[in-house]
This record gives structure tokens, C-alpha cells and sequence, in this order.
């Protein structure tokens, strides 16, 4: 009994908040650029030439989205979204946007513009220990996009309640600082919790994309597919596959038929062949089956995907990026996704199998022919 609860405390303590250095951030991606109809809205926001120039050329911005879209606090709408982006949302003229975009690359960026941008950025560097003998995962929290606060919640549970059972050593944290080669090295996979915006700077970028290259896991759900608006190709195009596209919205939960497509994969162990699912049924901009192995698609006749029909529609895929082994899932909008024992049971088989550095990623074979 001693030595169970010994070892239960022992997960329990890397579930604790962790103490942080706080370190100013100067490497944040977007510091330098250029203004313009492809920067995030909020950097434009944060300028006030470039937030005057908006109002006086193109009012109906910011009446295009609920005005809580253009805050200027982190996390925000406003940066996961860009101008041009928004433009072919809404039908906004294009000659106009063309125009604009001409005026807002003209304007000089400050040096109050580069502290104003890299201010939703963070070099935190929490103090990590952890136990020895088990799989070490991080959960990753950091959102300066769209942050659904009830999923973030509802998924961290899950993702812990997997740990009290599996005997995983966890740890969460909302901070970029997280992404450091030492820090990371400490981890044998990463839980992006529903990341929305660009959230990592030029050093954390490369010490994520080396820790993945040389072998270590990546476990994505839902709002972790990229954004309207993205501003780090690796992410989207090597390591998810894809970007998302968008939603429903009519009505924007449906019920929807899942199909398990990798019935032999280790992440597919204990699912049925199909099961039905309400929520939030998300698209993507490329069909991400070239280079993944795709876990289950969506049964489109089975809801009303209207515009954002793919045709074959995958929605759960593994991939090898360099050694490193690659997980998303798109459901998980509504909290009650991860009380659903069968999407529970393909969690906990992704978090395992990403985890495993016992032998290569198995990479996707061409089909025959």
C-alpha cells in the first residue's frame, strides 16, 4: 500500500504548477516584417498609423466579425486571422484590399512595433523534475489565437485521467519557454491541448522541430491544426500534413458517422469499425493522406459538411516526421469528445504509441502499382 501511494504522489508532483524564469522575449517570428494585408490583424492593431490607416480605408472590417474578434490581448482572434484571409471570408473588394496592402507595406515597423508584437510571446523556462522508469509526457497549453477554454479544460482531464491510469509522469504548461532542446529532452511526447496561433519564437520553433526530428512524439487534438491564418509552414505542411479549412456553421455541431479506416495500426487497437459522434466536424485546406497513415475518416453523408465536403475525409492520421512520430486528431471541440470511451481509447493508444522510441516510425508504404 506504502509503495502504491509513494508511487501515485511521485505522478501526482509533476502535476503541480512549475516555477518559471521569466525572460524577455527579442526572436518572436513576425518582429521585422513588413506591414500588410498577410500579417496577423492584431500586429496591425497594435500600430497606431496602421490601425488609423484600416479605419480610414476600410471601415467594414471591423464590422465583418463580432467586434470581441479585434482585441488586441492575447489570446485573440485577431491573430489567427489576416486581412487577405478575411477579405475572401467576407467578398471584400479586392482592388481595395490590393490598395490597401500597398499603403500598409509603406509604413515603417518601430521598434515600439517589434516589443508591441513579440509581447504575446513568452521565454518562461518553468523548473522541471521528473521520475525515472515511466513515459514523460508534456501537455502543451500555450494559445494566443482562439482559446475555448471548456475543451482546453475538458481534454487536459482526459489526458491526465490516462496518466493516473497508465503510470505516465505529466506535466502541463502554458508557457513557450517549455520548447528548449534541454527541456524538451526531459519528455517522450508532446500534447499540443487544442493550440491555437502562432505561439513559439525562432528558438523554441527549432528546438520543437529538432526534438521531433530526432525522435521524440506529437500528440495534436483539435484546434492544434493550424488556423485561418498561419504563419509557420513546417507546422502545417510537414508536421500536421494539413491546415484547417473551416467548419460548419448550420448547425455547427452535427452527429457524424467515424470510420476506422487503420484497423492494424497500434492507435486503432480496441476501436470498432465505426462509431457516431457530435461535434464540431472540421475541414482541411489538402487532403493530408499523402505521407500519413490515416486512422479513421468522416462519413460525409452521414452530416451536412456543404462547402467543406472533401470527398475523402480524413479527421485522425499518424506521420513520421524524421524519426519523431506524428498524431492529430480533428474532433474535440465539444468537452463531451473526450468523455466518449472510444475516442478516450484512441487518445490513450496515440499518446502511447508517439511516446515509443523503442524502434523507428513506421513510415507510410506507397500502394501498389
Amino acid at each position: 500500500m506504502k509503495r502504491a501511494f509513494a508511487a501515485s504522489a511521485a505522478l501526482m508532483l509533476t502535476l503541480l504548477p512549475v516555477a518559471v524564469l521569466a525572460r524577455p522575449v527579442t526572436d518572436c517570428p513576425l518582429r521585422d516584417t513588413p506591414f500588410s494585408t498577410e500579417a496577423p490583424i492584431v500586429d496591425l492593431l497594435l500600430s497606431p498609423p496602421a490601425k488609423a490607416m484600416l479605419e480610414a480605408d476600410a471601415p467594414e472590417i471591423f464590422t465583418a466579425l463580432p467586434p470581441r474578434f479585434f482585441t488586441t490581448q492575447a489570446p485573440t482572434f485577431a491573430a489567427i486571422l489576416n486581412l487577405k484571409a478575411l477579405a475572401k471570408m467576407k467578398n471584400l473588394p479586392a482592388d481595395k484590399m490590393a490598395a490597401l496592402d500597398a499603403k500598409l507595406r509603406a509604413l515603417p515597423v518601430t521598434a515600439a512595433d517589434k516589443v508591441a508584437r513579440c509581447a504575446r510571446y513568452d521565454a518562461d523556462r518553468p523548473t522541471i523534475t521528473l521520475p525515472r522508469g515511466k513515459p514523460r509526457v508534456l501537455i502543451f497549453e500555450k494559445i494566443n489565437g482562439f482559446r475555448d477554454g471548456p475543451s482546453v479544460d475538458a481534454a487536459r482531464a482526459a489526458f491526465q485521467a490516462m496518466a493516473q491510469r497508465k503510470g505516465w509522469a505529466v506535466v502541463v504548461s502554458d508557457k513557450g519557454g517549455v520548447m528548449t532542446p534541454a527541456l524538451l529532452r526531459q519528455f517522450d511526447a508532446v500534447v499540443w491541448n487544442n493550440v491555437s496561433g502562432d505561439v513559439l519564437t525562432l528558438a523554441q520553433r527549432a528546438a520543437f522541430k529538432a526534438y521531433i526530428e530526432q525522435g521524440g512524439g506529437y500528440v495534436a487534438v483539435h484546434g492544434s491544426s493550424g488556423d485561418p491564418s498561419t504563419f509557420w509552414p513546417w507546422y502545417v505542411d510537414t508536421l500536421v500534413g494539413t491546415q484547417f479549412a473551416g467548419h460548419p456553421m448550420d448547425p455547427q455541431f452535427q452527429d457524424a458517422r467515424i470510420m476506422v479506416e487503420g484497423r492494424s495500426h497500434p492507435v486503432a487497437a480496441g476501436l470498432p469499425g465505426e462509431w457516431v459522434m457530435n461535434d464540431e466536424w472540421y475541414s482541411f485546406t489538402a487532403n493530408p493522406r499523402p505521407g500519413s497513415s490515416v486512422i479513421a475518416t468522416l462519413d460525409e453523408g452521414s452530416y451536412k459538411p456543404g462547402a467543406l465536403a472533401m470527398g475523402d475525409h480524413p479527421i485522425a492520421w499518424t506521420r513520421c516526421v524524421g524519426k519523431g512520430r506524428v498524431f492529430y486528431s480533428g474532433i474535440g471541440h465539444r468537452p463531451e469528445t473526450y468523455a466518449d470511451p472510444h475516442y478516450v481509447t484512441m487518445l490513450e493508444n496515440a499518446v502511447t504509441w508517439a511516446s515509443s522510441r523503442r524502434s523507428a516510425c513506421p513510415t507510410v508504404k506507397p500502394p501498389a502499382g
